[in-house]
């Protein structure tokens, strides 16, 4: 009784105006509603009857009751229950359930309400009464199987299931206007719940497991082995078990020894062994079948791999096993098994299609788990402020569910969830909700082993108003007969509510007013069978189980019209012509329902032509054909278009115009070359033939001095030969071509000359030179007509003449001369062809360059001409010259010398040291471009007194390097240009010094007593030179160092010390140079300054030589790490200016 309430404590059902359902009544206006009252296992229901007695009946059952104002009776619970009215298919169901606190939005604080107070007039039944028995009394007449009303429908862990069977998201069905069949459909659902309980009570009771197999045809197979077959087998051998004994007996008879044997051998398996037990898992291991059968080993061969099958039940020993494996492994993981479930597993041995019996059964538990995902929350019942969901307990895998925990997102719809309940109950109640709010709610359940996960989540809103008035329909698209038509929801209604609409149709003619179309939940319908181009209207009425709204404002549309019948068949109006005609046609007989826009007409050449040309478009019913050949045949029809399409073509109209002569031929042609007395002449057909075959072709022929024709030709052919003409005469000819309608006109004349005839044979000629190159011929003609055999050959010769002009003269490049005096400035070669003689021989050529003496050279082709003046441009041409005199000059070329090379510049040395030598020459920048007319050549003299090049460039300077100190080098230098190499200058002599004794180290500096020595580096003498050194000091604060030594030694005593005061020393080298001119002294760098600071108090030697050193030392580091400092800041400002070039400038 933990999940029921108790018995109902009640002593009638209403007041006197709520009795019993008599009559399956219910009105249309929805005054009248059937209500049933749930009463689950271990409640007690007391009404009264008719009669006046009581009645008591027990759970499970439901009671339908009728209420004639549509009003819940109050019913009379003990404390901590409450009534809960459900809607199911139009009908109200009262539900007794715990009463389960209520739920506040705002504050989050859990209200008991205190329970109903006892109705006046209602008497308690005792609680001890005894249930009376299931069939009490027998049907009442007009009021229906009431015993079968009151049989068990369900249990109560069923009501729920059943009310979320029914609704679809918390949607009410319930509409006032379906409720005149409501009753009916209760009456008809009762039996059919009242037929499926009387089957489960029938049915014998069920094997008491936890819960029921969890194998089924597709569950517990493992993937990847082939089930199929071992389900095949197993069928197969179960069904054997149904056959009688003797059935059995005797095919066991009719089997051969080895089979038996094999039979034997494969029933010998020991059952399978499970390990690894999980909640949803366990791992099956078997031996494959033993050889040793009654304790003796089986004579039969023990086959290497068997096939095994595993046969699991979970019904008990003896319930149905279904195979989950077939294959040939020895151990297997099943998977997807309940939990808390006892099975057993068989295994089954098989070879060579032959079964031995199954092994006797493991049994084995799965563990306990979680509970199973619970389905999402179903809503039971909802106001415009409160929400009553209900759910179902999931499976509890084996351990009692301890509480339920509903979640909800506050109706903010972030997807964020706060809990609402935590509770053992299977209802909750949300209330002081606002109207049409949707929230979503999700649910899980909790056991001893955790808490499983949550459901989907689902969305459910609060009851609203009745529906806000709906936009107008929209029309979507439009036919010839119906119109379809699409509306959307009111604004401000939840995506969720139940909203049904109804579409109102009135048509314009009919005078009835508007009338229902469509009554549904649809927000589209097409209204079909309407009238062709009619118009009509609409208007859509949205409605839910709050009522109506108002009507949408009143839209009007009109249907498409059809598309026009066939015209008639066009016909010819008037005369056929040649060239053209009139056709008129008459409108279809039916236009569609809308008028003719247009009508096209389309043409066809040929009697049988199909490519079908439109020729007109327009609304008038007649066209004139123009621009037609004479004697074709042309097809006409005619389609008419209008609003509601384009109509089928209508029947062809086969029409011929009536043909004409021919036209104009082209003027005839000649046929090859004119004879002397014959023509032949050819000619085509006419471009247009009139509409009928050409049958006959006339040639005639005219002189050019009688302008009178006359026939030469008549026929059909379209060649003839003219004959009998005179030779060199001039005819004109004209053709014209006919068919059945006569002959047509001429056409151009052509003019055509016959050829000469031949004359008779001539004398020979007579032939007089009169020049070179020109001979007078005489001869005698005996006809002016045609050509006559040739006469006797006469021979002449000319004179010889001078030779023909010079050609092809040309310049030759200075690459192709080979001749060593060439010299671009003072010569020009030249060459050029060869011409013809004239019969003398060429002896010589003339050649003109502008002296006022023209060069004659031999019989050559090519010649230099030198001593030219350079720079400067010539015009040359040239003559040939043979015995009879001098050709013609040939053309005239311009050529022009070469400017002579620079000469030399003049050398000078600007810097010099005891290693390299800075020559410099010419005027100009010390950097010039390589592309400068002028280049240098500078070369210096070797060991071996040959000169070799040190620079060839356009710089006007060059720096000798790497040389001998106080040795003297020679140089000269020459310029080049386009022109070629200039001389060479005079040899220049340039000395190098002596170069300066090398920096020393830093002197040392040890203090003896009260004397300061100071000791430095000796150098060798160079090249003979003695070296001497020179040691300077500075005291205290003074500005200039004062030499305190002179001489070859390398140390020096210091004696003049002063107390606490500071010295520096340096020294450095000087070579005394031993020349022939006079003494000279060399002095070298000096050395690094050391400091030295006399002290009061006189420490060890070793402690002052310390003190030198580190001073020294100190002074050397600060060096270094000055310059370290410099580089750094100097890289630092280096990648600042690129940052900000690269930041400012370029992005």
């Amino acid at each position: 009784m933990a999940e029921h309430p108790p018995l109902l404590d009640t002593t009638q059902i209403l007041s006197s105006d709520i009795s019993l359902l008599s009559a399956p009544i219910v009105s249309a206006d929805g005054t009248q509603q059937v209500i049933l009252v749930q009463v689950n296992p271990g409640e007690a229901f007391t009404i009264r009857r008719e009669d006046g007695q009581f009645q008591c009946i027990t759970g499970p059952a439901q009671v339908p009751m009728m209420s004639p104002n549509g009003s819940v009776p109050p019913i009379y619970v003990p404390p901590g229950y409450a009534p809960q009215v459900i809607e199911d298919n139009g009908v109200r169901r009262v539900v007794v359930v715990p009463q389960a606190p209520e739920f506040h939005p705002g504050g989050h604080t859990v209200i008991h309400r205190s329970p109903h107070p006892p109705l006046p007039g209602f008497i308690p039944v005792p609680t001890m009464m005894p249930p009376p028995p299931r069939h009490m009394y027998s049907p009442v007449a007009g009021a229906g199987d009431m015993a079968t009303q009151y049989m068990p429908q369900y249990p109560s862990s069923q009501v729920y299931g059943d009310v979320d069977a029914h609704s679809t998201h918390g949607r009410s069905n319930f509409r006032d206007e379906r409720s005149s069949k409501t009753y009916e459909r209760l009456q008809k659902k009762l039996k059919d719940r009242q037929g499926t309980q009387k089957d489960k009570v029938s049915s014998p009771p069920s094997s008491p497991q936890k819960c029921p197999s969890p194998i089924n045809e597709h569950n517990g197979l493992i993937k990847g082995q082939n089930a199929s077959g071992g389900n095949t087998g197993s069928v197969k051998n179960k069904s054997g078990k149904g056959k009688g004994g003797a059935q059995i007996d005797t095919e066991i008879e009719e089997k051969d020894e080895e089979t038996k044997a094999f039979e034997a051998l494969l029933s010998n398996i020991v059952k399978p062994v499970a390990s690894d037990i999980q909640a949803r898992t366990v791992v099956l291991t078997w031996s494959p079948p033993s050889s040793l059968i009654n304790g003796e080993t089986d004579e039969t061969t023990v086959p290497e791999v068997y096939g095994y099958e595993i046969l699991v039940s979970s019904t008990g020993k003896d319930g149905k096993y279904k195979s989950v494996y077939a294959g040939e492994e020895t151990n297997v993981t099943l998977n997807d098994l309940k939990p808390a479930t006892d099975y057993h597993a068989k295994v089954q041995a098989e070879y060579s299609s032959i079964k031995g019996t199954p092994s006797e059964a493991e049994t084995f538990t799965t563990l306990s788990c979680e509970p199973d995902i619970p389905n999402p929350p179903r809503i039971a019942n909802r106001t415009k402020n409160s929400l009553t969901l209900q759910w179902k307990a999931p499976s509890d895998n084996g351990s009692k569910i301890q509480s339920f925990i509903l979640e909800w997102d506050e109706g903010k719809g972030n997807g964020e969830f706060c809990q609402c309940y935590m509770g053992l109950q299977k209802q909750f109640k949300i209330t002081k909700l606002s109207p049409a709010m949707g929230c979503k709610f999700r649910l899980s359940a909790k056991n001893d082993y955790g808490t499983s996960g949550f459901s989907e989540e689902v969305l459910y809103y609060t009851s609203g108003c009745a529906p806000s008035m709906p936009a107008s329909p929209v029309l979507t698209k439009a036919g010839v007969t119906w119109l379809s038509l699409q509306w959307s929801k009111p604004s401000g209604t939840p995506s969720d509510e139940g909203i049904s609409y109804i579409l109102e149709m009135e048509e314009e003619t009919s005078g009835y007013g508007f009338k229902p179309k469509y009554d549904g939940e649809d927000l589209a319908y097409t209204v079909k069978n309407l009238r062709r181009s009619t118009k009509y209207k609409f208007k859509v009425i949205a409605y839910n189980s709050e009522g109506k709204s108002n009507p949408s404002e009143v839209v009007e549309f009109t249907t498409c019209p059809d598309k026009p019948g066939v015209p008639i068949k066009p016909s010819v109006k008037g005369k056929i012509h040649s060239h053209s005609f009139k056709i008129t046609w008459d409108p279809p007989k039916d236009s569609g329902g809308a008028a003719i826009n247009k009508y096209v007409v389309e043409m066809a050449e040929g009697s049988n032509g199909n490519k079908w040309d439109m020729i007109y478009s327009g609304a008038t019913r007649e066209y004139l054909c123009d621009r037609l050949n004479p004697g074709c045949f042309y097809r006409f029809r005619v389609y008419c278009i209008s609003d509601g399409g384009q109509s089928a073509v209508s029947e062809s109209l086969l029409v011929q115009t009536p043909a004409v002569p021919p036209g104009p031929c082209l003027p005839p042609r000649l046929q090859g070359r004119p004879k002397a007395k014959e023509v032949q002449l050819r000619w085509g057909p006419p471009l247009v033939d009139g509409g009928s075959p050409i049958s006959c072709y006339g040639v005639e022929m005219s002189t050019v001095e009688k302008d009178e024709p006359r026939e030469v030709y008549q026929g059909s052919e379209v060649e003839c030969t003219v004959s009998n003409l005179l030779p060199g005469k001039t005819y004109s000819f004209r053709l014209h071509a006919a068919n059945k309608m006569g002959f047509g006109p001429f056409s151009e004349k052509c003019d055509i000359t016959t050829a000469p005839g031949p004359p008779d044979q001539c004398k020979p000629p007579q032939v007089m030179c009169r020049s070179a190159t020109c001979a007078q011929v005489n001869w005698e003609a005996l006809s002016i007509v045609g050509a006559g055999p040739f006469s006797e050959v006469v021979a002449c010769v000319t004179p010889p003449s001078v030779p023909a002009v010079v050609t092809c003269l040309q310049e030759i490049s200075d690459d192709e001369i080979e001749n060593p005096n060439y010299s671009p400035s003072t010569c020009l070669a030249i060459s050029w062809e060869k011409p013809c003689d004239h019969g003398s021989e060429i002896l010589a050529y003339s050649i003109d360059f502008g002296e006022k003496q023209p060069l004659t050279v031999g019989k050559i082709t090519s010649y230099i001409i030198d001593n030219l003046q350079p720079d400067t441009t010539y015009r040359i041409r040239i003559q040939a010259l043979n015995s009879l005199g001098a050709g013609p000059f040939s053309h005239m070329i311009k050529l022009k010398t070469k400017p002579l090379p620079p000469d030399p510049p003049r050398l000078e040395c600007v810097a010099f040291s005891h290693q390299n030598l800075k020559l410099k020459w010419g005027e100009g920048t010390p950097k010039t471009l390589s592309t400068d007319s002028v280049q240098y050549h500078l070369q210096m003299e070797d060991k071996n007194g040959r000169f070799v090049s040190l620079y060839r460039g356009p710089c006007h300077t060059y720096k000798v390097q790497r040389l001998n100190e106080s040795t003297s080098y020679k140089f000269c230098i020459q310029a080049c240009n386009e022109a070629g190499e200039g001389p060479l200058s005079q040899e220049y002599i340039f000395t190098t010094t002596k170069s300066v004794p090398a920096a020393l180290k830093a002197p040392k500096i040890e203090k003896v007593n009260h004397i300061c020595e100071i000791t430095w580096e000796c150098l060798q003498p160079m090249k003979g030179d003695p070296v001497i050194y020179s040691l300077q000091v500075m005291v205290g604060k003074d500005s200039e160092f004062k030499q305190i030594y002179k001489g070859p030694d390398s140390s020096f005593r210091y004696s003049s010390l002063q107390l606490n005061c500071e010295y520096r020393f340096r020294v450095c080298a000087i070579r005394q140079c031993q020349d022939p001119v006079g003494h000279q002294d060399l002095v070298g760098p000096y050395s690094t300054t050391v400091l030295f600071i006399s002290q009061r108090t006189d420490p060890p030697a070793s402690t002052n030589r310390d003190t030198v050193e580190s001073t020294r030392t100190q002074g050397a580091l600060s060096d270094e790490l000055c310059a370290a400092v410099i580089l750094v800041l100097f890289a630092f400002f280096s990648i600042l200016i690129a940052f900000i070039i690269q930041y400012f400038v370029i992005k």
